[in-house]
């Protein structure tokens, strides 16, 4: 019927203490597309109260490889069922309803959700397509989940809905990893320096001797005037220095700069830099 899918368990996976529910579920596939969403966030636990039809085709079709998923799905009978064992509910829903209910966006209920699932066990209770929960299966839940979409368009698909919560745990997960030994999914690259950049950062040294060989060529060919400079430095420096350069970087640019000084014949041996070992065979290329 379906090809097996690699196992949910791993080291990178959210605890099982956390169930997804789905209530009365009318198209199969989107069973399956929850089933994705669920394990592209490294969560494995998904109960689905009286779907429709399941399991079939369409749902393991559109689970994309996430087919262990719906292998270990729970099916039952009634919501109580689903949350019989739970020490937390919580249910996503619009705002608006006659009697307030306690209601937060996805990044705090991913965060009581976290802190609830390692006392026991907590769930995240998902509607009908068409109409969601009922107002009474919503008060059946401690609190409410509500995703603040653009109010003129706001009906997600359901697998969208769990995409967003589920995204939610697991920036939790992440973050409660780099508490302990670091998580590099979280850190960000951006610039020599950080981790996993392939060149060290330029010294403050290899940057001025970029500046004035900079200035050199611009006045060789013409573009600059060091006896009526204006701003064109200063403006130039700004821009280069918002760039944080690499050594490779300074060492492209001076290269660079060395064949339009050769093109134009204005060379001289004072202005010849010399680039590292390691970037003088590939100076002026990427």
């Amino acid at each position: 019927m379906h090809k097996h899918a690699m196992p949910q368990e791993g080291s990178d996976t959210f605890n099982d203490q956390v169930r997804i529910v789905l209530v009365e579920t009318s198209h199969s596939g989107n069973i399956g597309a929850v089933a994705r969403a669920m394990k592209n966030m490294g969560l494995g636990n998904l109960w689905l109260v009286n779907p429709s039809s399941f399991p079939d085709e369409a749902s393991y079709a559109r689970s994309a490889g996430a087919s262990d998923v719906l292998d270990r799905a729970r099916v039952v009978s009634s919501l109580d069922e689903a949350l019989a064992d739970c020490i937390l509910v919580m249910g996503t829903s619009a705002r608006g309803r006659k009697v307030p209910w306690p209601v937060m966006a996805p990044p705090q209920a991913a965060a009581m959700a976290s802190e609830h699932s390692a006392k026991g066990r907590v769930a995240l209770v998902f509607g009908r397509e068409n109409h969601g929960l009922s107002n009474d299966e919503l008060q059946r839940c401690h609190y409410h989940i509500h995703i603040p979409s653009n109010p003129d368009y706001s009906s997600l698909n359901l697998a969208m809905a769990v995409q967003v919560v589920c995204y939610e745990l697991r920036m939790q997960y992440l973050r409660g990893l780099e508490e302990g030994e670091s998580s590099p999914y979280l850190e960000a690259m951006v610039a020599p320096g950080d981790a996993g950049w392939d060149v060290p950062p330029a010294t403050v040294n290899d940057v001025e001797g970029f500046f004035g060989h900079l200035e050199q060529v611009l006045v060789d060919v013409n573009f600059h005037r060091r006896d009526n400079p204006r701003q064109l430095m200063s403006r130039l420096r700004r821009l280069f220095q918002r760039a944080r350069m690499d050594e490779m970087e300074i060492n492209i640019l001076r290269g660079v700069l060395s064949a339009v000084q050769k093109a134009a014949g204005t060379q001289q041996g004072g202005m010849k830099h010399k680039p590292t070992a390691e970037s003088s065979a590939d100076e002026g290329r990427e």
